[in-house]
């Protein structure tokens, strides 16, 4: 295989579709709307609490809902043909949640005039995201991400791809107290059947579990909303009459809320929840390298990833969407249906930059109700768990280091999220930790005063407060770091560390291939 196949690709059993493989057009279109399906549940969740959080006129839901999956589809497309070239699927990230809902907190609390709140809250988490993203740019095609790749052993990527599993475990489409658990347990249990105990019998069960179970599941709550034995207030609820509610063709286009504008505090809490993304991203992207049976990503790949991600969050920010990264949910695709074909996620992204514009299909996608999301995220999310502890096969487990680390990371990475749960925004936080009182007697102090730095020492006590905030959300983000600073700083061998193991699993450079590369490589094909 060549860098074009996403490196040194080995392929395992259980995968039916490699990288490089194109299956015929109808069953690529079907196979790319699966995987699409795996991650509706963020990209429709995203939009719908940003839209609540700003208090955004429903009447525009369904074109802001649209505007993601139109992003989406460009995103992954560019990141599947410019990028790292890894079949996975780009969308609205959960990891820049947090500031975005503190950007429109605030925003909203006292409003900007001439402008509706909505209206101006938006404006503001665009320009931040813009300004966050073109630093991200410039980690990734200047090379300063993928210099951490030597820092990275399994001992840190291990628990690093769990946790972006374990992220989801209290998600409330799992949790809800007033669940639909038979509704639930239907999606989940039809998944299970079809992707485990029943993919030898026929290849329709091995490579569509997902659309299958989906499609039945939703049919049943369908009809027995129809039936009114499921009633308007049952989780299981299906609105089909909100299905034509809403335009057929949505008029979406760059700067279609209005021009973003830019404010310092909200551009540096935003590169928190970029940060955040970018430990997440790189853990996806050693995921799916072990999910498909390729070699460990170079540190060439990975730069060319998370630089292209930047750029798509750039181009999410002139749309006016809450942003781009890599989606862990496709990534649990690729284990549990055998299809990690790159030409199938592109197909799949070029269906959904069409149907993003199709109103209609939005709220279609918005009626599959919670509780067969909750099966579905189980299903996913329990994969990506298993490949991050896959990876301790090339570490030591009986070195008490390597075991306390890797313990340390994972029960840390759930611990301080849930602690940082208790507080709905960066606003609670800042209140719980005193902040105002804290930096008081510095900021009065009359040396201080003299020389007016008052107003900037609060301003940078504010911004690391929040970064604390956004970082300590994010799961994957906090138990990945712990681990980076322990496994960097306790003694321990290559070896025991399995660093060896790893380096010599990882592609060269040369092996991954960049857009430009194969242009000037054709190009001089054909000169010669």
């Amino acid at each position: 295989m060549t860098g074009d196949d996403a490196g040194a690709e080995t392929r395992t059993d259980d995968i039916e579709y490699g990288v490089g493989d194109r299956p015929p057009l109808g069953e690529s279109a079907v196979l790319g709307i699966q995987h699409y399906l795996t991650m509706v549940g963020a990209n429709i969740a995203v939009p719908l609490i940003l839209a609540e959080a700003m208090g955004m006129p429903t009447e525009l839901w369904p074109q802001f809902i649209g505007t993601f999956f139109v992003v989406s589809g460009i995103a992954t497309l560019a990141q599947t043909t410019f990028g790292n070239r890894y079949p996975i699927v780009q969308g609205a990230p959960f990891s820049m949640l947090a500031p975005a809902l503190a950007i429109i907190a605030v925003v909203t609390a006292g409003g900007v005039a001439g402008q509706p709140d909505w209206q101006a809250a938006l404006l503001q988490l665009q320009g931040a995201i813009i300004i966050a993203a073109i630093v991200q740019v410039a980690m990734g095609y200047f090379g300063l991400v993928g210099k951490l790749q030597r820092f990275l052993s399994p001992v840190v990527i291990a628990p690093t791809i769990a946790l972006i599993g374990l992220a989801l475990f209290d998600a409330g489409q799992i949790t809800s107290p007033d669940q639909s658990w038979w509704l639930l347990a239907l999606t989940l249990g039809l998944i299970l059947l079809f992707s485990q105990y029943l993919d030898l019998k026929h290849k329709a069960f091995r490579l569509y579990p997902v659309i299958l179970a989906i499609a039945i599941s939703w049919i049943a709550a369908a009809a027995l909303s129809a039936a009114g034995v499921i009633g308007i207030d049952h989780p299981g609820h299906v609105p089909l009459g909100d299905v034509t509610d809403t335009s057929l063709i949505l008029p979406i286009a760059p700067f279609q809320w209005g021009m973003p504008e830019f404010t310092t505090a909200f551009v540096v809490g935003m590169f928190a929840g970029v940060l955040a993304s970018i430990v997440e991203s790189i853990g996806d992207y050693y995921a799916v390298a072990n999910l498909t049976g390729a070699a460990a990503p170079s540190e060439k790949r990975i730069n060319h990833g998370i630089g292209m991600e930047g750029l798509m969050n750039i181009f999410s920010g002139i749309m006016g969407t809450g942003g781009s990264t890599s989606y862990s949910e496709n990534v649990g695709a690729i284990g549990l249906t055998g299809v990690a074909s790159r030409y199938v996620v592109q197909i799949g992204a070029l269906v959904m930059l069409v149907v993003g514009f199709i109103g209609y299909f939005g709220q279609l996608i918005a009626t599959i109700p919670d509780p067969i999301i909750g099966g579905l995220f189980i299903a996913m999310f329990a994969q990506i768990v298993a490949v991050g502890i896959g990876n301790l096969r090339h570490v030591d487990l009986d070195s008490s280091r390597n075991v306390f680390v890797i313990g340390f990371a994972l029960f840390i990475g759930l611990a301080i999220p849930e602690y940082m749960a208790n507080f709905e925004t960066t606003l609670a936080f800042r209140d719980a930790v005193g902040i105002e009182a804290t930096i008081a007697p510095l900021v009065t102090a009359d040396v201080i005063t003299a020389i007016g730095l008052g107003a900037g020492i609060e301003a940078a006590a504010t911004v690391v407060v929040d970064t604390v905030f956004i970082i300590g959300s994010t799961g994957m983000a906090i138990g990945g770091l712990a681990a980076l600073l322990l496994d960097n700083t306790i003694p321990g061998t290559r070896e025991e560390r399995g660093l060896t193991e790893l380096h010599q699993l990882t592609e060269d450079d040369e092996e991954f291939e960049s857009f430009w590369d194969r242009w000037v490589s054709s190009d001089g094909e054909r000169g010669q």
